[in-house]
């Protein structure tokens, strides 16, 4: 402490005796030349750098105000002009204590402007040489900088940049109140440095009382005024002042606002203030300067792409002709997203609603498009979904009506959060046009034009001509003038009209506030209809006559589940009456819930979303005995049961994924699975039936329901490792899914509570259990364990039929009295006592009942009859157990350590009657789509399966086919692919014969479904499909020629299908759907990667040549046939980007920017005759940014996102974009050497930079400073200096200092 004390009191005598020097020397009188040489002896003399801050100090505390004297100021001048002093520290300290007293010092404050004109952006105003630090900190305290701005730590650069703005603030706020205008900003903070000081006092005429005097300082005051706008706008009219106020609205834009503010309030107040007036033309200028400081965004050309080969011409910039709705592969990607949406096999976590409107804000600033063409490829796409009908009608899949959420529910809620954002915007910005809802406007109005898509199918008929009929009778009713213009008559009189798939549409717009009913006015949107009026539209409601106290009567229950529900009022009374009526009431209101309203109930889907997942969790009642064990629920068992049943639709599950309720119905089963299954079921249980709720039925359900969320049956290779640390695919699992629902709860800072898997004992050591039988073998058990004694009464249980029958047939030595152990069962036990036992301790033990039945199976004690109709039983006796049949069996099935068996018809069922068949159309399937495949079963030989499939499979096709059992099929359908495709053998294909004997009219469902088994093993067949995608998008490739196998049609059409066709499988399937049904059975999702990298390449090199076969290069037609070239690479880059996210999403993308795009460029290519030379290398350097680029904005997006959404991809981009920044540094730092040509590395560099800077701001602070730094310089070696400037402008406060560096 004393030292300091003494360095303080050191320092101070050195600043008094340098201050008693200076102005010793300034006493004399000497010229201001003179005197500025020997104030800088004397700062010599004390050992002091130069420039000095001390110095400064010295000087302007004595200008302001002891010594305000004109010889002064021209020292000051002098010294600043010498580089004596800083002229950026000199202003920062005038600046506080001129400005307050401007009104009493007015010559002080003209010498102030004259100065801060002269040399504010000056080249020397960085200057700061040894005593930098101190210079800074001096300056941040003299204009509390860092206070006011929030900086945490500043630096010169950052503190140029903030002198600027709080110049420029600080001079328009005096200016404004010296006119009478006092400016308070929004939040009502006041400049400090505008409030005027306390001083009255002139020294250079103290006691004047001239009144010629008077009068010269108040002209005085009044020029300097108009002075200080001048100085403002000279400052925003130069470059440098661009770039500082382009940093400030970049990385501050609340700080930049407030200098909005201050115009705005200007040019509200210019009219009424002759002040103002009289500095028009002032004005106008420094508003077009901040606003051309706003808008210079950095853009790319065709001069930094491609050199001197094209006139780089005002208008013919490449985005010019690549921009907007014209390029439908700019918008491939909804259409790919959509149609992979309808996957039935593969559920979402996240809701379809927040994917797709990040995903459109993405494509509206990539493709530079209006709304007006942004809303109507939205519309373009959903209606060719609806068109695109490519799966069957038959079997366990989504079916139209999750197409139709998709155009009428999904759509229009993620166009909500869009107008409600521009609302917002709209709010804070003041008075503008509403560009985003007029777009929405304007695309509906367009959307009329494409009838062949407006077709609505036959199924919603009468719900589009019930739209229609409701703006007609609006519109009537308008114009006679009457009270309720929405009322529907029921004469014959009233309106009638032809509707189609744009009344639905508006429909749901209206429903959702997106419109109003003005639409209805619109020219040539009602058309009326001369038949007679459809007898459906004219009947009474039922929900009307329910809402008015009916009760549930059968008749009533049945239309009510056919109809969708108008409003939600209806679905709470019916919320109601599942949780308080009478058994019989709780059933039918819950069957009600999850008939048409959920599925067709467009309008209000989400509210029967949300509330049937509500009732899964159904509150305590104020009766129930123990809060938190859960016997509340035993009282809903009638309302669970129907509930449950009512929501395993595959189409219902689906909309539930749609809407991302995932997570939220996991968190909703567990505590049902946890209760039920701790409960034993009556002791006369025989059967698990869906008539008769009980204890079993309820768990089974649940149990089945919550598994089907996600692949719990996966086998070890499907958790193998890729890359660095992250798995093959991104995989739903239970802990991923109460995750995700534990990071929701957060965000909504609601009653919810987060849920662990550790508050259900009984299912977390179920989870834990069936994650050991995946990862390895059974092991024993000992005699007196209770789960051994369990599994022998399993045996005995199901082994009752063997002991009446006695010895099967074929097997002379049959098991029928075996237990676990092998020891013999007593014959006193009574063959039908069965296990009255909660079904968590039967599930336990179930495992190995499986490995004694398969195991005495396989060595020909137990018949395969036998065995499958023991397993048979069992699943009828718990039809939860066949998740633990699931589990074993295709953890056997991929250990393959079982002998294959002949499906032969006698030991096990037999395909062969169509097993050749199945094969053919599976083949002439895969050709139609490009893929040419080898025949798996030579004819003469028994088709072959391991005993693990085939017990599974023979157990499968004894199940009904009843709606009663989609629970059931649910699991087994996704079950049977996964062990298929876990398996070494060729099993589809059996698999699938043996189920198209059992259920012919699935016959072209599971002829689809074996298409995509080839995939799963063979890279070959991979590489074809990806390749035929590309053909039939964009045309033949190179290498193939002629391509007749294809479609003729090109684009999304060719890509993805046009049409709904008769029923059965169409020929020929297109290569698109074909993918985005097969992609996520691709192991090496590597090798995908670099497919679809290396076809974008050849194609980039395609256009490339046919640009220079076409001889346009030598004529003036060039520019457009290479423009074109390169907006051919754009779309090219679309598809490439959008089936590499469909297969692999982030983890995918993740591989090409770490691993698949560095490799191609450190990789040494062998040149192809005929290639277009510099050209074609800049081509491919710019397809390679460009589906770099489109592939990370796919799957992060370009803007901030919601809360949920950012948390899971935010932190992987961050890391992902660091790393391959870095790559970018080695190599021109030269620690990394290349092997592509360099003029592909400088297009690919310089390309892909200039995308981040232009669409991607918010990605550029996530790079490391040093690294930012780094790459500019290289890029100015390239003489990118624009470029390099635009990057550091973006990389946040820390990069401004590197910027003011770069600028002056």
């Amino acid at each position: 402490m004393e030292v300091a004390e003494v360095g303080a009191a050191c320092s101070a005598a050195a600043a008094a005796d340098l201050e008693r020097r200076v102005m010793a020397a300034v006493a004399r009188g000497d010229p201001p030349l003179l005197r500025a040489v020997e104030v800088g002896r004397c700062v010599q003399e004390k050992g002091l750098g130069l420039p000095n801050p001390d110095l400064a100090a010295v000087l302007v505390s004595n200008l302001c105000f002891a010594h305000n004297t004109p010889s002064l100021w021209k020292l000051l001048d002098q010294a600043m002009a010498s580089r004596l002093l800083s002229p950026l520290h000199t202003l920062a300290l005038l600046t506080p204590r001129v400005i307050p007293n401007r009104r009493a010092q007015p010559e002080a404050y003209r010498l102030y402007l004259e100065l801060l004109n002269r040399y504010m952006l000056s080249s020397s105003m960085l200057e700061a040489g040894p005593c930098r630090d101190k210079i800074t900190k001096s300056i941040d305290e003299a204009l509390q900088l860092s206070q006011t701005y929030g900086v945490d730590q500043m630096d010169i650069g950052l503190a140029v940049v903030l002198f600027t703005l709080c110049v420029i603030t600080s001079l328009i706020d005096c200016t404004l109140k010296d006119f009478g205008l006092p400016f308070v900003s929004r939040d009502g903070h006041v400049n400090f440095l505008s409030i005027e000081g306390q001083q009255t006092m002139d020294i250079d005429y103290k006691g004047s009382s001239n009144d010629k005097r008077n009068e010269h300082r108040e002209q005085l005051r009044r020029t300097n005024s108009l002075l200080a706008l001048e100085v403002v706008e000279k400052m925003a009219a130069n470059r440098k002042t661009h770039v500082f106020l382009r940093l400030i609205h970049l990385n501050m834009p609340e700080k930049f606002n407030g200098l909005l503010q201050r115009l705005r309030f200007i040019e509200a107040h210019k009219s009424g203030s002759k002040s103002l007036v009289s500095a028009n033309h002032i004005i106008d200028s420094l508003f077009a300067n901040v606003q051309r400081a706003m808008n210079m965004e950095y853009q790319l050309n065709k001069r930094q792409l491609l050199g001197v080969l094209i006139d780089a011409a005002p208008g013919n910039s490449f985005l010019s002709h690549i921009s907007g709705a014209g390029k439908a592969a700019c918008w491939i990607c909804i259409d790919m997203f959509m149609e992979n949406a309808m996957d039935g096999r593969q559920l979402h976590a996240i809701s379809a609603i927040e994917i797709l409107t990040e995903l459109t804000k993405t494509l509206q600033i990539i493709n530079e498009a209006s709304w007006l063409e942004t809303f109507l490829a939205l519309w373009l796409s959903a209606l060719r979904l609806i068109q695109r009908d490519r799966e069957p009608l038959e079997g366990p899949i989504p079916h139209l009506d999750a197409r139709l959420c998709m155009l009428l529910a999904i759509l229009p809620s993620s166009i909500a959060p869009l107008l409600k954002d521009e609302n917002e915007m709209l709010e804070t910005e003041g008075n503008k046009v509403p560009s985003r809802r007029q777009g929405l406007i304007s695309s509906l109005q367009v959307l009329a034009q494409f009838s062949s898509l407006l077709s609505p199918p036959p199924s919603v008929i009468n719900a589009a001509n019930s739209a229609a009929t409701k703006a007609a009778v609006f519109i009537s009713n308008f114009k006679t003038g009457s009270g309720n213009l929405g009322m529907v008559g029921r004469n014959d009189s009233s309106p009638k009209a032809v509707g189609n798939m744009l009344h639905l549409i508006v429909e749901a717009c209206i429903a959702r506030n997106l419109l109003d009913t003005s639409a209805y006015f619109w020219p040539g949107y009602v058309i009326s209809s001369i038949t007679s009026k459809d007898p459906m539209l004219t009947q009474d409601s039922p929900w009307s006559t329910f809402m008015q106290g009916a009760p549930l009567t059968v008749s009533l229950k049945n239309a009510l589940m056919a109809t969708p529900a108008s409003s939600v009022a209806e679905l709470e009374k019916l919320y109601d009456i599942a949780l308080n009526g009478s058994d019989e009431e709780k059933s039918a209101a819950s069957r009600i819930l999850c008939g048409a309203s959920f599925v067709r109930g467009w309008h209000i889907q989400e509210h029967v979303v949300r509330i049937v997942v509500k009732l899964l969790s159904p509150p305590l009642s104020s009766d129930s005995s123990v809060p938190g064990s859960g016997s509340h629920f035993v009282g809903h068992m009638p309302m669970l049961n129907a509930l449950l049943f009512g929501v395993s639709s595959a189409d219902t599950v689906h909309i539930l994924s749609l809407y991302g309720m995932v997570p939220e119905v996991a968190v909703a089963l567990m505590p049902l699975c946890e209760t039920f299954g701790s409960l034993p079921p009556p002791s006369n249980h025989r059967s698990t039936t869906f008539d008769e709720p009980s204890v079993y039925s309820v768990f089974s359900c649940a149990f089945l329901f919550l598994l089907r969320l996600w692949k719990f049956y996966k086998p070890p290779q499907e958790h193998c490792m890729a890359g660095r640390g992250g798995s093959v695919r991104m995989e739903l699992t239970l802990d991923y899914l109460l995750l995700m629902h534990n990071s929701r709860v957060a965000l909504q800072k609601g009653p919810s509570q987060p849920v662990y898997i550790d508050s259900f004992p009984k299912l977390r050591a179920w989870y834990f259990q069936n994650q050991a039988c995946i990862a390895s073998p059974l092991s024993g058990l000992c005699n007196k364990n209770p789960v051994h004694q369990v599994a022998n009464k399993i045996l005995n249980m199901i082994c009752r039929k063997m002991t009446k029958g006695g010895v099967g047939q074929g097997n002379p030595s049959s098991t029928s009295s075996s237990s676990v152990s092998g020891s013999p069962v007593s014959s006193s036990e009574d063959a039908l006592q069965r296990p009255v036992l909660p079904a968590w301790e039967f599930l336990e033990a179930v495992p190995f009942v499986l490995e004694a039945v398969l195991t005495a199976c396989a060595h020909g004690r137990l018949s395969s009859r036998d065995l499958t109709t023991g397993l048979r039983d069992l699943v009828d006796f718990l039809p939860a157990s066949l998740a633990a049949m699931v589990t074993y069996f295709s953890a056997e099935i991929t250990r393959g350590i079982w002998k294959p068996v002949a499906m032969n018809g006698t030991d096990w069922p037999s395909p062969a009657a169509t097993l050749h068949s199945v094969e053919s159309e599976i083949k002439e399937i895969l050709a139609s789509a490009g893929v040419c495949v080898n025949s798996c079963y030579p004819r003469g030989m028994p088709p072959m399966l391991p005993l693990p499939m085939a017990a599974l499979v023979s157990l499968t096709i004894t199940f009904k086919l009843d709606k009663n059992s989609e629970y059931i099929h649910g699991v087994v359908g996704q079950a049977l692919e996964n062990c298929a495709g876990g398996s070494s053998w060729p099993s589809m294909p059996i698999i699938g014969s043996l189920w198209t004997q059992k259920v012919r009219r699935w016959h072209d469902f599971i002829v689809l479904s074996c298409t995509r088994s080839p995939f799963s093993r063979d890279k070959e067949a991979v590489a074809q499909l990806i390749r035929s995608c590309f053909s039939t998008f964009l045309g033949p490739s190179p290498s193939e020629g002629s391509f007749s196998h294809v479609m003729p049609n090109r684009g999304v059409i060719g890509l993805l299908g046009q049409a709904i066709t008769e029923q059965g499988v169409r020929l020929p399937i297109t290569p698109g759907f074909l993918y985005l049904r097969t992609c996520r059975t691709f192991h090496d999702t590597h090798f995908v990667s670099e497919v679809i990298l290396k076809l974008v390449i050849e194609w980039a090199h395609k256009l490339a040549n046919e640009w220079a076969s076409s001889g346009a290069a030598r004529l003036k037609s060039g520019r457009r046939s290479l423009a074109a070239a390169i907006s051919g690479v754009q779309q090219v880059a679309s598809l490439g980007a959008s089936l590499l996210c469909v297969a692999g999403g982030g983890l995918l993308v993740q591989v090409m920017y770490e691993e698949t795009l560095p490799t191609v460029l450190l990789s040494a290519r062998e040149e192809k005759s005929g290639m277009a030379g510099p050209v074609s290398c800049i081509l491919e350097g710019y397809a390679m940014a460009y589906m770099l680029f489109l592939s990370g904005a796919f799957v992060w997006g370009l803007r901030s996102k919601s809360a949920a959404y950012t948390s899971i991809y935010s932190s992987r981009r961050v890391r992902v974009i660091r790393v391959h920044m870095d790559f970018m540094v080695g190599v021109l730092e030269g620690n990394i050497l290349l092997g592509c040509d360099p003029a592909t590395w400088k297009a690919y560099v310089s390309c892909f930079v200039g995308l981040l800077v232009k669409y991607v701001p918010l990605w550029v602070p996530d790079v490391k400073l040093d690294t930012l730094k780094k790459l500019a310089s290289g890029l100015r070696g390239w003489h990118e200096c624009e470029l390099a400037l635009s990057l550091l402008e973006r990389g946040g406060t820390a990069a401004m200092g590197a910027v003011v560096e770069s600028v002056l």
